[in-house]
């Protein structure tokens, strides 16, 4: 991880306990092993190692002190002594009767009912560690860059395809020009033409898709605002993005894919930047928003039996 993706987690204000867990679970794959055995320590047991020194994490997790400390600025903590404040806070919530997290994979026998169940604690996970790690200071400026763009173009393949697609489709709506992309060849060549006071969002889960880190690229070039939803922030396409926005990593299992798990905590952050350029542009996002309903409510009535629509 380079120094400018650690510096983007190192904020003056630590994380809230509750954010602790979904850095870990984001942050995690993208860290050295040593520095995952001491996320994966805290993650696992936060009062256990709230109780420790540094010194005593260093040799619970086989690392060294000055592993476990930019373990802790990685997490978004000045030093070791914040991340155990918020070790001890975790504890306390974790302790407090909440009901025991349902965590089992998905098995190819389980009745539909367990289905339903585990998919909906693991979608709900996914869209709190996403709220818990989303960066509010980059959020905003990308609601900024939007809401003033004279274009907006969205990069997706794949699951992040059809996510790219409802970005631009909830922009339409509310009068700005936005266009979706998943073929990357109209991507590059699309991107050729943006300028400053435009806007490029790429949406990749991996942070490494080529189809989506070359237009926006392109895009950067020829001094576009750039924007990249991603679940690896330190990633590729990072060094193109104006402004990252990071999605969480949720679990995979056999029956629900990668495409499934991060679509969700996607869709957030899509929601989130539509939301906030609804708000900055009321005065005409409203009436826009308005006359679309009413050029679709006919389609929606519902007609006496035997009456055509």
């Amino acid at each position: 991880m380079s120094n400018d993706v650690k510096e983007s987690f190192s904020n003056d204000a630590p994380p809230a306990p509750a954010a602790l867990a979904a850095k870990v679970r984001t942050l995690a794959p993208s860290m050295t092993r040593s520095m995952q055995r001491v996320a994966e320590a805290v993650a696992a047991d936060p009062a256990g190692c709230a109780a420790l020194t540094v010194t005593g994490l260093a040799e619970l997790t086989s690392t060294s002190e000055a592993t476990v400390v930019r373990t802790a600025r990685i997490l978004g903590y000045p030093g070791y002594r914040d991340l155990r404040l918020a070790l001890a806070g975790l504890a306390a919530q974790q302790q407090s009767g909440r009901a025991p997290a349902v965590t089992a994979d998905i098995a190819v026998d389980d009745p539909i009912a367990d289905v339903v169940a585990k998919l909906a604690y693991d979608e709900q996970q996914t869209l709190a560690d996403t709220a818990a790690g989303l960066d509010t200071v980059q959020l905003a400026a990308a609601v900024s860059a939007l809401a003033g763009a004279r274009r907006v173009d969205v990069y997706g393949v794949g699951a992040s395809g059809l996510v790219a697609q409802d970005l631009a489709q909830k922009l339409l709506r509310i009068g700005q020009v936005a266009h979706a992309h998943s073929d990357p060849h109209l991507a590059i060549t699309n991107a050729v033409t943006l300028r400053s006071g435009d806007v490029a969002v790429s949406i990749t889960h991996s942070g490494a898709t080529g189809d989506v880190i070359e237009p926006l690229r392109v895009a950067f070039e020829h001094g576009a605002t750039t924007i990249a939803i991603t679940g690896r922030p330190d990633g590729p396409v990072s060094q193109y993005a104006d402004h990252v926005l990071t999605t969480s990593i949720a679990r995979e299992s056999e029956l629900r894919p990668a495409a499934m798990s991060s679509r969700t905590s996607q869709l957030l952050v899509v929601d989130c930047l539509f939301v906030g350029v609804a708000q900055r542009s009321y005065e005409t996002a409203a009436p826009a928003l308005s006359a679309s309903y009413e050029a679709l409510a006919h389609r929606h009535r519902v007609s006496p039996r035997g009456a055509r629509s």
